[in-house]
């Protein structure tokens, strides 16, 4: 059994493989509203354990925990029951068809009119996601790629025709698209609609029967999922499964057609394994530390506005695609920081901590990493604006931070927060060196008008996308694919790459029973082979003449 959570005699607690020493109590894990500050209490994208008690390693993940005394409700056995089922009726066939296909579709975008208060009522619960933000970055979003899929479907089903080489002749190929067939999908809690119901649009599109685990981390947006696919989509084929480390746990335990995760490395890692067991194909959309280099030739307030965008304005850093860190020269960085502050107090007032315009902390956990990140030794003297907290309302406001020592957690960690450190180099070029020395990032950011700069970073920086003088914005385009490289992921989605994602290229030759050669038919004759290499290098002259028993030579 695939194990998340285990307990040793020791009373060591192992997750996601990192070890920590516990008291004798039973750790269980599973679904938890988050902002209590309980010190029994596990919870968000890392293995959260009180700081005063514990000492922890990064731990990415999408799961959550809690001392409990109750058995999860939704075990091994009625995975596979639901599996099962939803297997029984995708062999039926009715999900292949563009009738089913198109209604789910159409469903989820009224889905999304009908209930845009309810969802942004939920994004606000679980995160205090502004509402002009919720609306474009989760709503607006996942209303375009449905409406795409719906515009788009029957062009993504056709089969595409292919060339046939003269020794099949006569024949035709093509490549016929056919789902995979039921496949898991679990989601994240930092934009908890849109990567949940957008990869749900992918595999819906592809024609598969679909299982969604929304992260726990995010119970309002959770619950809401489960309520609103019950009540718009076809319950015969889609299921939402709610809960934490039991419920995926017994989820990954299942043999599925694939299987699409959004969330960290470590836990990352986890399903991949789980998957490898059914030799079950991924898709893992994980992160990393996503830099922006900022050359002295920008337009300094355009390029502030937008670093601040792709930072605070982005779920307040909490976004696998945000700028994590900045590099720029020694000389440029007093400009840079001035136009950051002033664009950040035209944004988000003198005192950030009050404006609704920016997110909170996901919960308490995540809280008291940032903040304890701030409060490393060699990093609490590098704040050069921000660093301002509001404990009670998980608040942290945007901090600017300038050459943190490399080897603290800040430099060596994925942020996930509100915090910017700001690394100097000499010359721009410099900084090429310092986004290879770590793993490739989901997303990476130039700010230059030096077109020869531009060419170099898309030539020599590896990522899992890149915006020239521009954060985020790029994974709104759907034309173009999204996903990471290295560590930061395998596989992309968005657009017909969603569809493809879900989907398998079948190979498809047709040939009728006429114009049946004798030729690659025992026995084999020096004849035979004469005219099957002067037809397999295409030379239909040599081909006729060695037919007749004559070669060139001759």
């Amino acid at each position: 059994m695939t194990k998340l959570l285990e307990m040793n005699h020791h009373h060591t607690l192992r997750f996601a493989g990192g070890f920590f020493r516990t008291t004798s109590c039973r750790l269980n894990v599973a679904s938890l509203a988050l902002t209590t500050s309980s010190p029994s209490q596990f919870s968000g994208g890392y293995c959260s354990i009180p700081p005063s008690r514990f000492k922890l390693s990064t731990c990415y993940a999408t799961l959550s925990a809690v001392v409990k005394t109750q058995e999860p409700t939704f075990d091994g056995k009625e995975a596979a029951s639901l599996v099962d089922e939803l297997r029984i009726n995708f062999n039926t066939g009715r999900t292949k068809s563009y009738e089913w296909r198109i209604s789910q579709l159409q469903n989820i975008a009224k889905m999304i009119d009908d209930k845009e208060k309810c969802i942004t009522e939920a994004l606000y619960q679980d995160l205090s996601k502004p509402e002009l933000e919720a609306f474009l970055a989760e709503l607006s979003n996942t209303k375009s790629s449905c409406m795409l899929a719906i515009k788009e479907l029957k062009n993504w089903m056709a089969p595409e025709t292919v060339k046939t080489p003269v020794t099949t002749f006569p024949s035709s190929a093509q490549i016929v698209s056919e789902p995979l067939g039921v496949v898991l999908i679990i989601s994240a809690w930092n934009f908890p609609f849109l990567l949940s119901v957008e990869p749900v649009i992918g595999a819906i599109s592809a024609g598969n029967a679909v299982v969604l685990k929304p992260s726990e981390v995010a119970p309002a947006t959770s619950s809401l999922l489960a309520k609103l696919f019950s009540e718009y989509l076809d319950e015969t084929t889609i299921r939402v499964v709610q809960g934490g480390v039991p419920e995926t746990t017994a989820l990954l335990d299942q043999k599925w057609d694939k299987i699409f995760f959004t969330g960290g490395a470590r836990v990352g890692r986890i399903v991949m394994a789980a998957a490898a067991k059914n030799l079950t194909p991924v898709v893992l959309e994980l992160g990393g530390k996503c830099p922006a280099l900022v050359d002295s030739d920008v337009n300094l307030q355009v390029a502030a506005r937008r670093i601040i965008t792709g930072k605070w304005a982005c779920n307040n850093g909490q976004a696998c695609i945000g700028v994590d860190y900045v590099i720029t020269t020694k000389d440029f960085a007093p400009k840079l920081i001035d136009a950051l502050k002033t664009e950040l107090k035209t944004f988000f007032g003198e005192n950030p901590l009050k404006s609704k315009d920016v997110s909170r902390i996901v919960n308490s956990f995540h809280f008291k990493r940032l903040e304890n990140m701030m409060k490393e030794n060699g990093v609490a003297n590098k704040i050069v604006h921000g660093g301002q907290t509001m404990e009670d309302k998980l608040k942290i406001s945007p901090t600017i931070l300038v050459d943190v020592p490399e080897g603290s957690s800040m430099m060596q960690e994925e942020i996930f927060g509100p915090l910017l450190p700001i690394i100097t180099v000499s010359k721009i070029e410099d900084g090429f060196q310092v986004i290879r020395s770590k793993p490739k990032p989901l997303a990476a950011y130039l700010f230059t008008d030096n077109k020869e700069l531009q060419n170099q970073f898309v030539q020599n920086v590896s990522a899992g996308g890149i915006s020239i003088n521009e954060t985020v914005l790029h994974v709104t385009l759907k034309d173009l694919p999204f996903g990471g490289v290295g560590e930061s992921g395998i596989g992309a989605y968005h657009g017909k790459f969603s569809y493809e994602t879900f989907s398998h290229k079948k190979g498809v030759l047709y040939r009728s029973f006429d114009g049946d050669s004798d030729l690659r038919y025992p026995p084999y004759t020096p004849e035979k082979k004469m005219v099957l290499k002067a037809l397999l290098s295409s030379d239909i002259f040599g081909a006729i003449l060695a037919f007749f028993g004559f070669s060139k030579e001759s």
